[in-house]
C-alpha cells in the first residue's frame, strides 16, 4: 500500500512514517520543513520537499506517487498566529486541503484520507469530557480552518466517494516535540529547564488539559487505516491536567527544584479541555494506554539525550 503523509518531517507525522515504514507500507512524504526537521525524515521513505499550498507541486507529487492512502497531517497549527493572520492559516489549512483533494481527484488512486484534526479547539467551552455528539463552537480560527477541512472532506467523500476518517487530537505530547513556537508545555519547560532558564507558568497553571502520548496517537493512525467507513473521533484519554501538575512532573523527572513562577495568563485561553474516546473504543477499537507521568518520563529522556534540537 502506498501511503503519502503531508508534514511526515514533523513532531507527530514523522513518527507515524517510521511506524507506517516499519510496517512494510511504500510511505511518500510532502513537508516543507517550516517547522517539521529534516533529522526526523525516515531514509526509506520518499521525500519531496515543499508546501501543500502550491498546488502544481501537490498536483506533480500524487500524480508521481499515486497514493492509496492520505494521510494529511501538513497545517498551520499556531492557535496565536491564526487569531492575528486567519488568512494565512485558512491558506494552510483549508486552502492546502483542498489542493491535496483535487489532485487526488485527477489522480483517482486514493480511497481514504486519515486527517489530523484539533480536538481541544473544536468544542468551546462546553462540559468536559467532549464528546463527538457536540456541536463544533470554535474560538479561534485554527479551530474553524480544522473544521471547515473536515466539512470539505466530507464533500469529496459524498461527490468522489473517498473516504475520510477525521481524528481530533487532544495535547498530543512525546519526542520530536518543537519546543519553540506554540509548542505544547512539556516541550517547552523541558527546554527551559535544560537551558537553565527558569519555566513560567501563563496564569495561576489551574487550567487543563488532556495530554495524549504521541505513540497512542500513532496507534489510532493505524487503526484508522483498517477502518473500512468514514468517521470523526476523537483521540484523547477523558482525563484532565493542569499545567501546574506538568510543570511539577517535569522538575522531577529532570531531577531539579525549580520555583513556580507564575505570568501573565494568556488572553483568551481556554480553561478547560479533555477528550471522551468511548467513540474511538467503540469503533476503532483504540484506547490511550500511556500513563502520563511515564509519558513524561520518555519525553525528558529523549530531551536528555538530543539536547542539540533544542
Amino acid at each position: 500500500m502506498r501511503i503519502l503523509v503531508t508534514g511526515g518531517a514533523g513532531f507527530i507525522g514523522s513518527h507515524i512514517v517510521d511506524a507506517y515504514t516499519a510496517a512494510g507500507y511504500e510511505v511518500g512524504i510532502i513537508d516543507d520543513l517550516s517547522t517539521g526537521v529534516k533529522e526526523n525524515i525516515n531514509p526509506k521513505a520518499k521525500f519531496w520537499q515543499g508546501s501543500v499550498t502550491d498546488a502544481d507541486f501537490v498536483d506533480r507529487i500524487v500524480r508521481e506517487f499515486r497514493p492509496e492512502v492520505l494521510n494529511h497531517h501538513a497545517a498551520h497549527i499556531h492557535v496565536g498566529r491564526s487569531v492575528t493572520d486567519p488568512l494565512f492559516d485558512a491558506t494552510v489549512n483549508i486552502g492546502g486541503t483542498i489542493n491535496l483533494m483535487q489532485s487526488l481527484v485527477k489522480a483517482g488512486s486514493c480511497k481514504k484520507v486519515i486527517f489530523a484534526s484539533t480536538g481541544g479547539a473544536m468544542y468551546g467551552n462546553k462540559q468536559t469530557p467532549f464528546t463527538e455528539e457536540m456541536a463544533e463552537a470554535p474560538l479561534s480560527p485554527y479551530g474553524v480552518s480544522k473544521r471547515a477541512a473536515e466539512l470539505y472532506l466530507g464533500f469529496y467523500q459524498e461527490q468522489y466517494g473517498i473516504k475520510f476518517i477525521a481524528l481530533r487530537y487532544a495535547n498530543v505530547y512525546g519526542p520530536r516535540q518543537n519546543p519553540h513556537g506554540e509548542a505544547g508545555v512539556v516541550s517547552i519547560f523541558s527546554k527551559n529547564i535544560l537551558q537553565n532558564k527558569q519555566p513560567v507558568i501563563n496564569g495561576d497553571g489551574k487550567q487543563t488539559r488532556d495530554y495524549v502520548y504521541v505513540s497512542d496517537v500513532v496507534e489510532a493512525n493505524f487503526k484508522a487505516l483498517q477502518y473500512n467507513k468514514s468517521g470523526i473521533f476523537n483521540i484523547g484519554t477523558g482525563i484532565e491536567a493542569d499545567v501546574n501538575e506538568i510543570f511539577r512532573l517535569v522538575n522531577r523527572e529532570f531531577g531539579e527544584d525549580w520555583r513556580e513562577v507564575h505570568g501573565p495568563p494568556r488572553p483568551g485561553e481556554q480553561q478547560t479541555s479533555s477528550l471522551s474516546f468511548d467513540k474511538a473504543g467503540r469503533e476503532l477499537g483504540w484506547e490511550p494506554k500511556v500513563k502520563l507521568s511515564d509519558g513524561i518520563r520518555k519525553t525528558v529522556e529523549w530531551f536528555k539525550t538530543n539536547q542539540q534540537r533544542v
